[in-house]
Parts: C-alpha cells; sequence; structure tokens
C-alpha cells in the first residue's frame, strides 16, 4: 500500500426511509395517545390545573394544529365538551377566543371518519355537536358570534377536503345537513337574536343564515316555527339598518316560512298586534320611500303576507287601523282622496304598481269575511271605486285622457279582478251597490261584450283565462256578479234588472252563443250554465216575468234539452249546463199555462222524459220534480202516457224502474220479484232502521221525514197520483207488483210517521194515555194488515202471471208436437214414394190396387141416367192423413176429394190420363 497517499473510504449510501402509509396512521395515533381528549378535559376541569391558562393555550394549540383538517366523528363529544369549557373561561379571559374561533372555523370543514360504519354510529354525537354549536352564541364576543354564523353558512357550501391520512375520508355531502334538521341549531340561533341588539352587523349576517337554513329544509322551517320564528323575524324587521338588507332578509325568510311550513301557524303568530304594526310600518315605509325596483317587489311581498294575516278569522287589522290606511289606497286613483298619505303617493303606472292594485283588491275579498270591514268598505267608497274600474276600457281610458294612466292590458287585467272581487262584495253591500247604479253599470258592460267592435283580450291574468283574443273574460265575470247578486233574491236588485230588459237581452245572448261555430269550452258553458241560473232567480217567483220568458225562452229551453246528456262526464261543464237547463224549465216555464203549452207543444215533457232515461241518478231529482210541477197542467199526463223510449219503454215503466233501483239502493227488504218481505216494515230503508235507537231533538227532523226529501219514491208516488194507476200502456208482471206499493205508500209512510212517535215515547220512558196508546197499536196493526193485503195482491199477480205463462207454455207445446208430426208424416210419405220406385214388387200391388180401384169406379159410375150426364174428370185433394198400425206405406191412408172439371165444347170426357195415383183414396201395403 502506497502511504503517501490518503485512502478515503466512501460511506456506502443510507436508503431513505419515508414513512408508509401505516407508519403515518401509527404515528397519528402516537399523537392521538398524547394528546388524550379526557386528558385535555382533565387538565382544563381539574381544580389543581383549572388556573393554568398557558398550558390550556399550549395544549389546546396543538389539539386545533392536530385537526386542522376536520374533527374525526369519534371525537366530537370531547370537542363540544372542550369548547363549552372554553366557552366559560372567556368571560374572564379573553385569550381563548381564537381558541373557540380557530375551532369552530374546523367546525366548517366535512367530519372525518375512519370507517363507513362511523356515519350512523355518530349520527347522535353529531347533532349534538351541532346543537352545542348554536348554544355557543352566548358567547358576547363578536368574533365568536360571527365564526359560528360563517361556520353554519359553509355547511351549504361545497369545501374540498384537504390531503388526509390514509384511513381517514370525509362524510357524505348531505350527511351534516341532514342531521342539522333534527338538532337544535336553528331554534338556537333564532333565539339568539335577542342577544344582538347592540350587533347589527351580526344580525344581519344571522338573518341571511336564517334565510340558508329556511330556504333549504321543511324541518328547519318546522324548527323555526316551534320557538315562534315568524314573529320573531317580524318584530325585528324595522330595526336600525345602515345597509337597508334587514328588512329583505326578514321578508325573505317570512316567505320561506309561508312556502315550506305551515300557513296557519305563519299566520298565527304574526296576528298579534305588534306584528301588524310592525307590518304596518315596514310597508308604509317602502311605500313612501321606495325607488328601486327590488323595493317594489319588497313592498309588495309583504303586502302578500298582509294578505295572509286578512285571511285568518284572528286579526287585527282594522284595530291596528292598518286597513283604514290601506282603504285609502284601494280606492286610488279612481277616487279623490284629501289623506295626507295619499296626497304624497305617486304612482308609476307600473307592472309592480299593477301588482299591488290587484294585491289590494283581492285584500278586499278576504277582509269582507268581517262585517267591521265591510262597514269601512261604506265608509272609503270602496263599492264606487270597483265599479269604476269595471267599466269599458273604452269609457275609463277617456276619462284619463290627458294625464298618466293604466295601458290597455294593465286596465284588462284591473277591470277582471275588480269583476272578481265585485262577485264577492257586492251581495254584501247591496245598497251601496244600488245606489252606485251597480246593474246598469254591469249591462252596460254587458252591452260591450257582444258589441262587434275590435278588442283583442291579452289575457294574462288569472282572472283572464279562456279569454285571450276575445271578451270572453269579461262577460264570463261580469255574468258571475250578476249571478250573485241575482242569487239573494232581493226584489229591488231583481226588478231594477227586469225593468232594463235584462230578461231578452240574456236570452240574446245565449242563443247567440249558440249560434257560434266555435266549439263549447269550460267558459263558454259556464256562461251559458250562469245565464240560464240568472233567468230562474229572475222568474221563480214572478208570473209577468216568466210571461216575458216566454216563447223565446221556451225556444232556448227546448233548444238545450235536445243536446241530451251524452256529454255529462266529459269534464268541460256539460253536467252544471243540463241541471241548470231542468232548473229554467222549473223556474221559468213552470207555473204560467201559456209558457207551459207552448213548452208541451214543443215536446218538453217528451225532452224532460228523454232526460230522465239517459241521464245520471244525480239529474233525476230535479227532472222527476219538474214533470210533477208540470203534470198541473191538464195537457201534461197525455203527453206523459204517449211517450216511448227508443226501445219502446213507457214513461209509467220507466218510473217503476226508477223506484226499484231506488229501493234497491236504499236497503228496502225485498224478494227476487219485488214482493214485500216484512209487513212491519213495508218501506223501510236500511239507513231509517240503523236510527231506529237514536232519540233526536224536537227541532231536528226525524229520518223518516229526511227520507221524502232525499230520494225519488214521493216524486214517483206524486206522479203516479195524477197518471192514475190504472189502464197504464206498456207494464209486465213485475212492474204491476211494484205498482201495488206505489199505490199504498202515502198509507205506509203516515204509519211510520206514527210507528216513528211511538218509538221515541218508549226511548224518552214516556207512557201515553190509554186511549192514545190504543190508537198508536191500532195505527200500528193497520199498517201491517194493509202490507199483507198488498202482498196478497201481488202474489196473486204472480200466480195469475205463473197460470199465464203455463197457458202459453202449453199451446207453445202443442204447436211444436204438431210440427213434428207433420215432418213425421212427411217423413213416411217420402219413404213410401221411395219404396215404389226402388222395390218392384211392392210397386205391382200397388198398380194393381189402382187398377181395381178404376174398374171399381167405372162400375159405379153406370146408371140408368148416365147416358144425361156427361163424363167428368176430377182433380183429387188430400182431406186427411190417418195412420194405421200397419208397417211401412201400408200404414198411411189418405183421404181425398175429387171436384169434376167439365171442358167447354165437350159432350164427352175421356178417362184422364194422370197418374191416378194423386187422384184416389189408397192405403199402402207392404
Amino acid at each position: 500500500m502506497d502511504l503517501g497517499k490518503v485512502v478515503l473510504r466512501r460511506k456506502p449510501d443510507i436508503p431513505v426511509i419515508r414513512p408508509r402509509a401505516s407508519d403515518k396512521t401509527q404515528h397519528m395515533q402516537e399523537v392521538s395517545a398524547k394528546l388524550d381528549l379526557s386528558k385535555v378535559i382533565r387538565l382544563l376541569e381539574d381544580p389543581l390545573t383549572a388556573n393554568l391558562k398557558e398550558r390550556h393555550l399550549f395544549v389546546l394549540k396543538k389539539l386545533l394544529k392536530r385537526s386542522q383538517n376536520g374533527f374525526l366523528l369519534k371525537e366530537l363529544v370531547g370537542i363540544a365538551k372542550i369548547l363549552n369549557i372554553c366557552a366559560e373561561k372567556v368571560k374572564d379571559h379573553p385569550e381563548y377566543v381564537p381558541i373557540l374561533c380557530e375551532a369552530l372555523q374546523i367546525s366548517s370543514l366535512p367530519f372525518l371518519k375512519e370507517k363507513p360504519s362511523d356515519e350512523l354510529n355518530y349520527a347522535q354525537d353529531v347533532i349534538e355537536f351541532l346543537s352545542h354549536m348554536g348554544c355557543l352564541m352566548r358567547v358576547s364576543d363578536a368574533e365568536v358570534r360571527q365564526q359560528i354564523v360563517e361556520s353554519v353558512k359553509s355547511f351549504y357550501s361545497c369545501v374540498a377536503p384537504k390531503q388526509l391520512l390514509d384511513g381517514l375520508r370525509p362524510t357524505s355531502p348531505g350527511y351534516r345537513l341532514q342531521l342539522l334538521e333534527h338538532s337544535d341549531l336553528a331554534q338556537t340561533l333564532l333565539l339568539s337574536m335577542a342577544t344582538l341588539e347592540s350587533q347589527s352587523s351580526i344580525k344581519l349576517q344571522l338573518l341571511k343564515t336564517l334565510q340558508i337554513l329556511s330556504s333549504s329544509s321543511d324541518l328547519n322551517c318546522a324548527l323555526i316555527l316551534d320557538a315562534r320564528g315568524a314573529e320573531t323575524i317580524c318584530l325585528h324587521m324595522n330595526e336600525p339598518d345602515p345597509s337597508g338588507q334587514i328588512l329583505f332578509h326578514a321578508s325573505e325568510i317570512l316567505w320561506n316560512l309561508l312556502e315550506r311550513g305551515s300557513k296557519d301557524k305563519v299566520a298565527a303568530q304574526l296576528c298579534s298586534m305588534e306584528c301588524v304594526v310592525s307590518l304596518k310600518e315596514a310597508f308604509f315605509h317602502l311605500l313612501m320611500n321606495c325607488s328601486q325596483h327590488s323595493d317594489l317587489q319588497l313592498r309588495n311581498d309583504l303586502l302578500v303576507i298582509t294578505t295572509l294575516i286578512a285571511d285568518n278569522p284572528n286579526s287585527l287589522l282594522i284595530e291596528s287601523l292598518f286597513a283604514k290606511q290601506l282603504m285609502a289606497f284601494v280606492t286610488f286613483p279612481e277616487l279623490k282622496n284629501h289623506n295626507s298619505v295619499v296626497r304624497n303617493f305617486k304612482l308609476s303606472y307600473n307592472n309592480e304598481d299593477l301588482k299591488m292594485k290587484k294585491l289590494l283588491l283581492n285584500l278586499l275579498v278576504l277582509m269582507s269575511k268581517d262585517f267591521a270591514a265591510v262597514q269601512l268598505f261604506r265608509e272609503e267608497q270602496v263599492m264606487l271605486a270597483v265599479l269604476t274600474l269595471v267599466k269599458p276600457p273604452s269609457v275609463s281610458l277617456q276619462r284619463q285622457s290627458g294625464s298618466r294612466h293604466w295601458s290597455s292590458v294593465q286596465q284588462e287585467e284591473l277591470q277582471l279582478q275588480a269583476l272578481a272581487t265585485l262577485t264577492t262584495i257586492a251581495p254584501l253591500m247591496l245598497d251601496e251597490y244600488m245606489s252606485c247604479q251597480g246593474n246598469a253599470c254591469l249591462l252596460l258592460l254587458l252591452d260591450w261584450c257582444v258589441g262587434q267592435d275590435t278588442f283583442f283580450g291579452e289575457g294574462h291574468s288569472f282572472h283572464g283565462t279562456g279569454g285571450r283574443g276575445s271578451k270572453k273574460a269579461q262577460m264570463r265575470h261580469c255574468i258571475r256578479v250578476l249571478r250573485s247578486v241575482t242569487s239573494l233574491g232581493e226584489e229591488s236588485v231583481n226588478q231594477d234588472l227586469c225593468d232594463q230588459g235584462t230578461i231578452n237581452q240574456l236570452l240574446g245572448i245565449l242563443m247567440q252563443m249558440e249560434e257560434s261555430p266555435d266549439e263549447d269550452d269550460i267558459v263558454t258553458l259556464e256562461i251559458k250554465s250562469d245565464i240560464q241560473l240568472i233567468l230562474s232567480a229572475l222568474c221563480e217567483t214572478d208570473m209577468h216575468r216568466k210571461e216575458l220568458f216566454g216563447s223565446e225562452g221556451v225556444e232556448m229551453a227546448v233548444h238545450f234539452l235536445r243536446k241530451g246528456s251524452d256529454k255529462f262526464y266529459s269534464g268541460l261543464g256539460h253536467n252544471k249546463l243540463i241541471l241548470s237547463t231542468v232548473d229554467c224549465v222549473w223556474s221559468c216555464i213552470v207555473g204560467c199555462y201559456t209558457t207551459e203549452d207552448y213548452f208541451l207543444a214543443k215536446q218538453g215533457a217528451f225532452l224532460l222524459l228523454d232526460s230522465l232515461a239517459s241521464s245520471p241518478r244525480c239529474v233525476h231529482g230535479v227532472v222527476l220534480a219538474t214533470l210533477l210541477e208540470l203534470c198541473d197542467n191538464p195537457n201534461t199526463v197525455s203527453h206523459i202516457l204517449s211517450w216511448r223510449d227508443e226501445g219502446g219503454q213507457t214513461a209509467p215503466k220507466l218510473l217503476l224502474q226508477l223506484w226499484r233501483e231506488e229501493e234497491e239502493d236504499l236497503g228496502v227488504n225485498r224478494d227476487k220479484y219485488g214482493v214485500i218481505t216484512d209487513p212491519q216494515r213495508p218501506i223501510l230503508s236500511q239507513y231509517q232502521q240503523e236510527d231506529t235507537q237514536l232519540l233526536l231533538a224536537a227541532n231536528v227532523p226525524s229520518a223518516t221525514v229526511l227520507e221524502i226529501s232525499e230520494n225519488l219514491r214521493s216524486k214517483i208516488y206524486s206522479i203516479f197520483c195524477k197518471l192514475g194507476f190504472q189502464d197504464l200502456p206498456g207494464l209486465s208482471t213485475k212492474d204491476y207488483v211494484t205498482l201495488s206499493i206505489i199505490k199504498r205508500y202515502l198509507d205506509f209512510k203516515v204509519c211510520e210517521v206514527w210507528e216513528e212517535i211511538s218509538r221515541e215515547l218508549r226511548l224518552a220512558n214516556v207512557r201515553p194515555v190509554s186511549p192514545d196508546e190504543e190508537a198508536l197499536s191500532t195505527i200500528c196493526k193497520i199498517s201491517e194488515d194493509t202490507a199483507r193485503k198488498v202482498i196478497a195482491e201481488q202474489n196473486s199477480i204472480l200466480e195469475q202471471q205463473e197460470k199465464e205463462d203455463i197457458s202459453e207454455e202449453e199451446l207453445m207445446y202443442t204447436e211444436m208436437k204438431s210440427h213434428w208430426k207433420q215432418r213425421e208424416l212427411t217423413a213416411k210419405s217420402w219413404d213410401t214414394y221411395v219404396s215404389k220406385t226402388s222395390n218392384y214388387e211392392i210397386l205391382k200391388e200397388v198398380r194393381a190396387e189402382r187398377e181395381k180401384y178404376i174398374e171399381s169406379s167405372r162400375t159405379r159410375s153406370k146408371h140408368p141416367d148416365a147416358a144425361l150426364h156427361p163424363e167428368e174428370h176430377f182433380i183429387g185433394q188430400v182431406m186427411s192423413i190417418e195412420s194405421t198400425d200397419a208397417q211401412g206405406p201400408a200404414g198411411v191412408k189418405l183421404t181425398l176429394a175429387r171436384a169434376p172439371i167439365k171442358t167447354v165444347g165437350q159432350d164427352k170426357v175421356e178417362p184422364t190420363t194422370e197418374d191416378p195415383e194423386y187422384f184416389s183414396t189408397v192405403s199402402a201395403k207392404d
């Protein structure tokens, strides 16, 4: 070795050993072991170490540094306890505030799980942790409260998880939000608003958080409402706010509670005087000071919330003077108002102002349920303002010429909204309606609706449905108002309409609509049925008006009756039209002989019977009642008896069928032939039998009395009383069995009432005096005897029918026997003929017999006077066929009759050359 050289030995490369995943987990577990939460909690709570603030902060910072990527689900219980301890120490030691803020910031990150099952196993711990987060709002430090609000808001944002150690995974995105709904966090945050009087910025952030909570979950809304959230938010909406955002977010929270929570709870909480006053202040502040579009929208939102309160019967809108101030804006700008609030208010006539005006009109409808509100309407001349809006657009625009006004589209929407409002409030304010000439205004509008001037309805609003491009929507609502007014039966109103020619005007409109080539839709059918109802209300009690209805009205009713009931279940409204047509016949035609006779001449009775036969059961009662009233006319009975349907069914048979169907539906006891099975209860329904043990009050109608008006039997019986019970056409035995019950219906019903009286006396433990008790017993016995007589009569009818059936059956069998006998004889004759042609021996015998017969006939014909008589030819005719006991052709004996035929110009007739087989009486032998 060369000692002069320094040999440097190179150390072998030492490989870099990086910690493996398992090592990281092990390292984390070692750190966790060093920072055991139980030891940390003991350090914070132990009286010996409770004052070691520096050590506390050191350990807590170390704990938070370890959990900077999120808290473990299994540690949430310990973390929550540590946070509560720190919150208590903050009061005296502000140094803990950064610890709380950092922990709350980490809480905004997704929780971490080691196993997939941790989400389910630690769900309750998460719920309690979230509830504890809300409780930290008790800390008065603004920074802590701000961090709580920010952390809760971050729950609804997508936070990308940081790089995690192997073995740890973040919880699913919706896991924490789902468990938040089961915690008390939303309620706690709401209740903490009372502690934020001096921290307006935090209150605004808290409102934003509550807005997020209420907009994302129905359960959160329910929790907020359980804590009287609607009332709390409403009372805080008018607090001083430099940013001007508190009112906006408060109204948004109320909207969320209305949409996702219980409207009844929201309305109940907002009906207090304090809340109504708060809403009033907020609304009028926006009304007088709003300039931006968002402020106008917020104003209308508050008006919608006010509308919700008005729908509650316990609202205090009138007591708070909120309603009175709103009425000034309801009548603006249609009427001049000297109110200082209105004097300084200017409409922009934009869409938001249009919405406000429509909301105010809708508010009238909701407030009209209160009598005090109606009185307020009278004082503020609401009726005059609404009728001003109802006028045709041309009139309204002329009045506003030279000034800013609503556009034609806006005017149309307001007109329709005013008509809808008038439908509700006009019947409640008839005096004001008449003093403002409401009838004339509506009839003027009706004339405009049927006019030929060009008008294209936009139909954008809800009330404009079905009227786009026409005046149909205006006509629809105008007719609705007239219907609501006339249905009250107020004579002064109806007489005023008739004096202005309403009957003829409505008939003309109705027939004009019928002549239109357009197909019927829902709106058109509603207009037609409403017009008929108006006519019925006008003519029902006045004979002169029925005469004004006259032949034109009869033609209209007949026209609609001819349509039939094929489209009854179409869903468009044909069912209402059919019912209103029958009602129109009842109210406008029946009772006046001139219109009745014209109606009968137009086959009106036939059409009613056609409707009875083809219409559903719900129409039968009205049709039968109309027929019954029409039967007072002596000409009606003959029309009813002469009616036949397409199958030849008569009217009495149809009525009897309806009776049987009615009894089957009522559960009346009958056998398969329709015979009474219980003489003690001949017509009692199942429903009456169920009420036999009930003792009703004296002012309550009994089941027996109600039964008369609730089913068809009394009407059918009354019609038969008009038609008679004898010589009815087209009845079968089953019909006569049913008719025998109908004939005694009144007797049974009277006895049923007395039986009910007797039963009620027994239930009340009242014993009648002896004569009355004997009379009741006799009446019940008479009823049973009558029922037994009817049963005997029914059995007699059935027996007679059975005898007739047997007689017809015997006759039928006789005809059948004769027919088969004839077939047998024909067969035997054919066999005989065949045997003669196929068997030579039989043919020889027949020929011999025939020649023998001919010879015998010639011998008998020689007589002393034979020379004086010319020979005659005879044509045989079969007189009878007899069968003997012999077999084959010999068993058939034919008897023939002969008629002589003399040929003209011939003195002597040669013997016939025809086959004598067909002209002689022979016996076929084997």
